[in-house]
Formats: C-alpha cells, sequence, structure tokens
C-alpha cells in the first residue's frame, strides 16, 4: 500500500490554488493524500466555506486521483478565544474519524497552521510543520492576538518532528524559538504555461501593452503602485479575487479607469490564457513583516510564462533576480511604475524567454515534492 500523508490545510481546497494545494498534488506521484479544510461552522460565511455550503456534519470523499478530502465542522465562533479551545480536539476527532473509515493510518501529517494538530498520530508518523507565511506577523490581518499565535507555534515547533520555512526570514525567527528549520520554497507548476493559448478577451480600445497582477486583491498588495502603473497609460490587467475590505473607496477609482480591466476570480486551469494577454507580470507588494516573510507564487508562474516580472523589494524577489534578469525591483512608486514601462516595451529574444522558463522549472512543484519525500522519510 502506497504512504498516506495528511495535508491539515490553513485554506480551503475550493479557495486560490495555493501552495499547500500544489505542494499536496505534487505528494501524490509518491504518496496517497488526505486533504483536511480548515474547520466550517453552520455560520460560516460562504467566502470562508468553499463550496461546501451550511454544514452540521462532516464531509470525506474522493477529490482527485489518489486525494481524499475531510471538511471537519467546527462550533460557531470557532476562532474566538475561548471557543477555539474547543474546536482542534473537535478536527483531530474528526480526522481520526476519517482515518478509521479509510481503514488507513498516516504515514506523515503536514501541518499547514500553528493550531494543535501535531503530535497526536502515533510515534510511527513523522509530524510537519510547514510555515507558508510568517503567522505571527500576519496576526493583524487574520483578526487574531499575535501572542497567542506565538504560544501556538512555539507548542508546534516542539511537536514537530521537521519544520519547513518558506524563506530564510521565517526560519530565522523560528531558530529563536529553538526549532531547526530548513528552507523549503514555494514551486510552480511550469507545464501549462508552456504553450499559452488564445489570450483572454479585454474591453474594446483597451491598450496595446498591458501589465498584469495575477493574484488575490488584498490588504497584501501595496494599491498607490497599481496607481503609478495606470498612471503611465499601460494597460492594466487584474486578474483574481478582491477582497471586499481592500482599499474601499480607493480601490473602487482604480478599477473604474478606462485603461483598467478587473477579470476576478478566474479557475487555476484558465490563468495560461490570461498570462498570454500580458506584457509583463506585477508583484505588487505592500513593505510589511508578513510580506517580506513571503514568497510570492505568481513572481514564478509570471517566469513559467516566459513574461519579465517587476516586483517590490522583496527577500524572495531579490534571491530570484539572482537567478534571472528578468526580474526588475522597484523601491518606490515612480520606480516600480518606470520598471513596468520598460519591461512592457522591451521585445525578448526566444533565448531570453527560454531562460526564463528555465528558471521556473527549477523550482517545479515536482521538484519540491522529491525534496519533501526525501526529508520527510517516504522514499522506500
Amino acid at each position: 500500500m502506497r504512504p498516506l500523508v495528511v495535508v491539515a490545510s490553513g485554506v480551503t481546497w475550493d479557495g486560490v490554488k495555493g501552495s499547500e494545494r500544489q505542494l499536496a498534488e505534487s505528494l501524490t506521484h509518491h504518496a496517497d493524500v488526505l486533504w483536511v479544510d480548515p474547520p466550517v461552522s453552520p455560520v460560516t460565511p460562504e467566502r470562508f466555506r468553499g463550496k461546501a455550503g451550511r454544514m452540521w456534519r462532516p464531509r470525506l470523499g474522493p477529490l482527485a486521483p489518489r486525494i481524499a478530502r475531510l471538511t471537519p465542522v467546527g462550533p460557531p465562533g470557532w476562532t474566538r478565544p475561548g471557543i477555539r479551545s474547543l474546536t482542534w480536539p473537535m478536527v483531530r476527532a474528526q480526522i481520526g474519524w476519517a482515518l478509521r473509515k479509510s481503514r488507513r493510518r498516516p504515514d506523515v501529517f503536514i501541518a499547514c497552521t500553528q493550531h494543535d494538530l501535531l503530535g497526536r498520530w502515533g510515534d510511527r508518523v513523522v509530524d510537519v510543520l510547514y510555515g507558508t507565511d510568517d503567522w505571527v506577523a500576519g496576526a493583524s490581518l487574520m483578526n487574531q492576538d499575535a501572542h497567542f499565535v506565538l504560544r501556538e507555534e512555539r507548542e508546534a515547533i516542539a511537536r514537530a518532528d521537521l519544520v519547513l520555512a518558506v524563506g530564510p526570514e521565517l526560519a530565522e525567527r523560528w531558530r529563536e524559538l529553538g526549532a531547526h528549520p530548513i528552507v523549503f520554497p514555494n514551486g510552480c507548476d511550469p507545464l501549462p504555461y508552456q504553450v499559452l493559448s488564445e489570450p483572454g478577451p479585454v474591453p474594446a480600445g483597451f491598450p496595446a501593452r498591458i501589465a498584469g497582477l495575477v493574484g488575490q486583491l488584498s490588504d497584501r498588495i501595496d494599491i498607490s503602485l497599481l496607481e503609478a502603473v495606470a498612471d503611465t497609460g499601460l494597460g492594466l490587467l487584474l486578474i483574481g479575487p478582491r477582497e471586499p475590505d481592500w482599499e474601499p473607496g480607493r480601490s473602487d477609482g482604480l478599477l473604474q479607469r478606462p485603461n483598467v480591466h478587473h477579470v476576478g476570480p478566474v479557475p487555476f486551469e484558465e490563468l495560461p490564457r490570461w498570462f498570454a494577454r500580458i506584457d509583463v507580470g506585477l508583484t505588487p507588494y505592500a513593505d510589511t513583516a508578513f510580506n517580506r516573510a513571503s514568497f510570492p507564487l505568481k513572481t514564478l508562474e509570471y517566469l513559467a510564462a516566459g513574461l519579465p516580472v517587476v516586483s517590490t523589494d522583496l527577500p524572495a524577489s531579490k534571491r530570484l533576480a539572482n537567478e534571472t534578469d528578468s526580474i526588475h525591483i522597484g523601491a518606490d512608486a515612480k520606480e516600480f511604475a518606470d520598471a513596468v514601462v520598460k519591461a512592457a516595451i522591451d521585445k525578448a529574444s526566444p533565448d531570453v524567454i527560454d531562460q526564463r522558463r528555465s528558471v521556473a522549472a527549477s523550482h517545479s512543484w515536482a521538484a519540491r515534492a522529491d525534496t519533501f519525500t526525501h526529508l520527510a522519510g517516504l522514499r522506500r
């Protein structure tokens, strides 16, 4: 029987296809996967529960080849102090139920949050803490108490056999907590971008040269950079969901400009046609501790599509810029916009495009999954 990896995710499977889901899919080449959504209560808002609808009991079923999905139920207000002490014992019990129902025992348990999930599955299970973001730095964005998140982190680190950090910044902070983390960066799936399909449609009269942002419009994005790009007269194409509280009023003004087009949420499988529409990819992250510890997936996806990239001064972007001349760093709004105009106008040779794609391929999720199976001892 193939090994079983449990992936307890911090995001629902139905949301934006991020690092946790892409790693889980790549791991199916080596093991079976049980994907565990965050808990859903009967009063969970629709945008946080994916396609689950209102739930009163856990749901377990096949999701894709080699992947099963469990959506556990939590109590109403399960993230609130006092109530959350009940949440994770309930979630652990439902994971145990799913394992018994499947007649499986996990070989590896991956916790993609700091919550109380590790160290509960037997001595032969490899417990992995997988940090794709700095949860303490992002606590305020999630309306959480940073001191409580830090305490949960300490407890999760103590229970983990293997600690993976998305970048050196998070790894260094976790070392100060007594961990021995391994830097495990995000990756990309380069295959969908090798041959781009018919470009996605834009409004009549839209500018010919287009800068594009693929991803969520949220507080992580510095809107002043997008405004500066729109001021240049280039087309600005925004592909992805918009958080309701993202720069209210100001974001409405941006989206109403004639050279700005917001496509909205797009299924992952349809993204390549939008990459085919843009001339330069944008990574306009705000300068925050949370973002400085991150590794934006979109940067690698732009390169996989053969596109140049303009990014803010993120450590992850600067590290990738050491591998290719096609990543340009903008320290402020003017420098960012000037770099976007230049990148959009410059015509790259086939060799340059191939080099961009080669860099992305070297960071593939398949390679990350190979590394993970070695670190977790899954090779048999």
